[in-house]
């Protein structure tokens, strides 16, 4: 029976988590990928909402029937990654040390936000109520 794909859910709509989902170079190392947009109606965004997860405050990664989301996320992602590319090498270097990975998630996650309010674009939670509400 074939493994289940790595699944990273992002916010599809915001240019910088797009990039980096595109950027870690995971299938050489871990296999299938599975990008999923967080503003998509994919059964995985809804179930990740009724625990909790804030898909606003941070990504969230399925992989070996575990959820990391955040900083978690991104550390794994480091982890996994292969070794090519400079940006690529770059992610490794910041996100690996897991403290790194907390210290700096946060600033990245307010970028977001700003670069969301200055496109005009609501956040997922949100965009997810109103969705609800039609």
């Amino acid at each position: 029976m074939p493994e289940k794909p790595l699944v990273i859910i992002y916010d599809g709509d915001c240019p910088f988590c797009s990039a980096y989902v595109t950027l870690v170079r995971l299938r050489e190392t871990v296999g299938e990928i599975e990008l999923v947009n967080a503003r998509s109606d994919d059964p995985r965004v809804a179930t990740l909402l009724a625990e909790g997860v804030d898909l606003d405050e941070g990504m969230a990664v399925l992989w070996q029937g575990r959820r990391h989301v955040g900083a978690e996320a991104v550390h794994l992602l480091a982890l996994l990654s292969g070794q090519g590319g400079g940006l690529n090498r770059l992610q490794r270097r910041l996100f690996r040390n897991p403290r790194a990975a907390r210290r700096i998630y946060p600033w990245l996650v307010r970028g977001r936000r700003l670069w969301l309010r200055l496109a005009g674009r609501r956040p997922i939670a949100a965009e997810k109520n109103s969705q609800r509400r039609e």
